[in-house]
């Protein structure tokens, strides 16, 4: 089968949608099928060897200039493909807030609006690639705002849309008025051109037909799986006489370590002698770096700044070696989480993990017996439940331990793969039929 999976650049960081991306378009080259994946704004960047295409559409400068300014909607191609240039895009990436949904509003729905928008000679180009180059048997989108030209894919190629749902929700709920209504009447228009969509996990399924007004048999969840190379149970967890706690994700406000913070701080007020020690690493957007400066102030206004290690951006190696000298994970996210890479990685590592009990985190936690739930924006709950796991070492490692045969079973990124080409065969079934049933009709 050829594939052809529509990814984003999320503007130079390690994306948790472009890791996933990546891994999966592996896996199904790996199961024998042609697949281009085709990144568009920026490159995009994963901690694992990229598959990824060279060339970048829907280039983030050529959008930009497009939406903004009508000299740039009629210039010759050789101009556009100025800024097309891979280094180029990923140098902006350094001047602009390419993340931030507060600041995208107009950007956001020109690109809704497709091939009937201001940037539609972009979407003109990369349907003609696809057509004449490519010639795909099924495409996929990496998220619905990509829906905006669903219809002239189906139109121009004559084969399934799949559209992957994997937590844009909180990107379009920070959208601003009046951009965020226009948005939201463009999309639940658009998503009608698509002819399937997959969710993250089951609890994503169902908030996403809500969302967005689909009907829930056309979204399926498909498990997440991950590339498993280099990772590993240790054969012995090293013996310490404190609990360290690992953060592992998104350095911002969305991703909770205000909340790991607060609740190491009051453990400690509370219990000094408490053998407690916090390791923090993940990548940090400018645009909360202010918001990450308060919280080192608060570090160290608390008097426990020889408790907390912040480590910064890792990569795979730096990961694996983080994974290493944790005793645990809590990535205690403050909005719903829909993915949780975090989760099945440190699992993959022997490292349990305490999460809130929302989003995909009981599933993950049922299915795994990796780790334990805490109640979502309690602050003594998460205290309550790192003494428990500390008073409780065998336990700790018990579930590390099932965590770890459970990802390496069912959440790796062969598995992944053929849940995900089971669903492309269904639609392509789908529409054969479709097709033969008209020509009888004709």
């Amino acid at each position: 089968m050829k594939i052809a999976y529509i990814t984003a650049g999320a503007g130079g960081m390690y994306c948790g949608s472009c890791m996933h991306d990546n891994t999966l378009a592996a896996a199904l080259m790996q199961l024998g099928h042609e697949v281009a994946l085709i990144p568009t704004y920026t490159p995009t960047r994963t901690d694992e060897k990229s598959v990824a295409l060279q060339h970048v559409f829907l280039s983030g400068i050529n959008i930009y200039l497009q939406s903004k300014y009508r000299f740039f909607r009629k210039t010759p191609a050789f101009i556009d493909r100025l800024f097309e240039n891979r280094r180029l895009l990923t140098w902006s990436t350094k001047y602009a807030a390419s993340t931030d949904a507060r600041e995208l509003g107009y950007l956001t729905e020109t690109i809704l609006q497709g091939d009937e928008g201001f940037a539609r000679k972009e979407f003109i180009k990369l349907v003609a690639w696809l057509k004449n180059e490519f010639r795909p048997d099924v495409v996929e989108l990496t998220n619905s705002m990509f829906v905006g030209f669903a219809g002239l894919l189906k139109k121009e190629l004559g084969v399934p849309v799949i559209c992957a749902m994997q937590g844009e929700d909180i990107f379009l709920d920070n959208l601003v008025e009046p951009y965020k209504s226009h948005v939201f009447e463009i999309l639940r228009k658009k998503v009608t051109a698509v002819d399937g969509f997959i969710a993250t996990c089951e609890y994503y399924r169902y908030f996403m037909a809500d969302y967005l007004h689909v009907p829930q048999e056309k979204i399926h969840s498909v498990r997440l799986g991950i590339n498993l190379e280099g990772y590993g149970l240790p054969q012995q967890r090293a013996k310490r006489d404190h609990l360290t706690v690992g953060f592992l994700a998104r350095i911002c406000p969305e991703k909770g370590l205000h909340q790991l913070i607060d609740a190491g701080q009051l453990l400690l007020q509370n219990e000094p002698d408490f053998p407690l020690k916090l390791k923090i690493a993940g990548y940090l957007d400018k645009k909360d770096a202010a918001w990450f400066a308060g919280l080192k102030n608060q570090i160290a206004a608390a008097k426990i700044a020889d408790r907390v290690e912040i480590i910064g951006e890792v990569d795979r190696a730096g990961k694996i070696a983080f994974f290493k000298e944790i005793d645990v994970l809590c990535v205690p996210t403050v909005y719903v989480e829909p993915k949780a890479l975090f989760v099945l990685e440190a699992l993959a590592n022997g490292v349990p993990v305490i999460e809130p009990n929302h989003g995909i985190f009981p599933e993950l936690i049922e299915k795994t017996a990796g780790g334990l739930l805490f109640q979502p924006g309690s602050i003594q709950d998460l205290v309550e439940t790192i003494r428990q796991v500390f008073a409780q070492p065998q336990r700790l490692q018990e579930m590390g331990r099932r965590g770890y045969e459970a990802v390496t079973r069912h959440f790796n990124d062969r598995v992944m793969a053929q849940e995900t080409l089971a669903i492309y065969e269904r639609y392509r079934e789908k529409l054969a039929l479709q097709g033969v049933c008209e020509h009888r009709a004709a």
